[in-house]
């Protein structure tokens, strides 16, 4: 397989989130080197630089939803600028910014997939399961909401976007998305992601599994017909390791399960865009968490402790 010639897309807006500091990831993430470490693998990597898109006017909730004309207007922004990658034959970085952007980026990837014929696998990898609704959101904040507005569940101008123009169904059906590393979701959440059927690979189900075990159903049935999105909020660790996101939960994998989950998602040769989520430099300790993120990344594209057979 041809190595990735790769592009980095900033999106530095904390519009969907509860808390200040995410809108600084993307620069956090280039001062910890992501893309010099990149290149240092034989990678092309074109930075792109930030998108632009509205302040966040920190509002309260209007019929269930924060800021929403905001993160419906960073979402184009977004899904634009990962279209026009795809296009191209590159593999975009989604450089974030907060978890409400995978609407447009995973929108991007479904549409290019339709158009290309290709299918299409979710790795969800977070604290939070994301599939809140205006009904059972504690507090409209619309960064908890993005898989279930890209499987037709939320807004009309947000649903419309995830699923692309002309297009009647949605951006996502649940059976395409594997979540992993799951420890955080409310109750009324908790009963949809049942009765939707999304698979889910909890902490408790790495705990009594192991991560290897999870990884490997997650990653079942690809083949060279599907492209692979992760999308990595970095919340998923756990905070011991990763304090720079504004919705830690304790119990999350530890580096050596996050960097197994990385190097397998990388042998399985199927990855085909990325985003990295709600790192919050306001909330860190001297940038190591985009230092640990940038490491993690690094293991997607191939760093391993030793040649392996493939």
């Amino acid at each position: 397989m041809d190595s990735p010639r790769i592009s980095l897309i900033g999106a530095p807006t904390d519009v969907g989130a509860g808390t200040r500091g995410a809108s600084m990831g993307p620069e956090a993430l280039r001062v910890a080197q992501l893309q010099p470490m990149l290149e240092a693998h034989g990678l092309e990597v074109a930075d792109r630089g930030n998108l632009a898109g509205p302040a966040n006017p920190w509002r309260p909730p209007v019929d269930g939803y924060r800021h929403l004309p905001e993160v419906v207007a960073w979402n184009r922004a977004v899904h634009d600028a990962v279209l026009a990658e795809l296009r191209l034959g590159r593999l975009p970085i989604l450089l974030g910014g907060d978890h409400s952007l995978a609407v447009g980026s995973i929108g991007a990837v479904a549409r290019h997939c339709r158009e290309a014929g290709r299918k299409l696998r979710v790795l969800w990898l977070d604290a939070h399961a994301d599939f809140n609704t205006s009904e059972l959101t504690p507090s409209g904040n619309l960064h908890g909401m993005p898989v279930a507005c890209l499987c037709g569940h939320g807004p009309r101008e947000l649903v419309e976007l995830g699923a692309g123009p002309g297009h009647a169904g949605t951006a996502l059906h649940p059976r395409q998305v594997r979540q992993i590393g799951i420890r955080s979701v409310d109750p009324g959440e908790k009963r949809f992601v049942h009765q939707q059927g999304l698979e889910v690979f909890d902490m408790r189900y790495i705990d009594e599994q192991g991560m290897r075990h999870a990884m490997e159903l997650a990653l079942a049935t690809l083949d060279a017909g599907t492209h692979l999105h992760v999308s990595f909020d970095v919340d998923f660790l756990d905070p011991d390791i990763a304090p720079g996101v504004g919705t830690t939960v304790r119990g999350g994998p530890t580096y050596r399960e996050a960097q197994l989950c990385m190097e397998m998602i990388a042998d399985s040769g199927r990855l085909g865009s990325l985003d990295v989520m709600e790192l919050n430099p306001a909330l860190d300790d001297r940038n190591r968490t985009a230092l640990l993120a940038v490491d993690l990344i690094e293991s997607l594209f191939g760093k391993s402790t030793l040649m392996r057979a493939a």
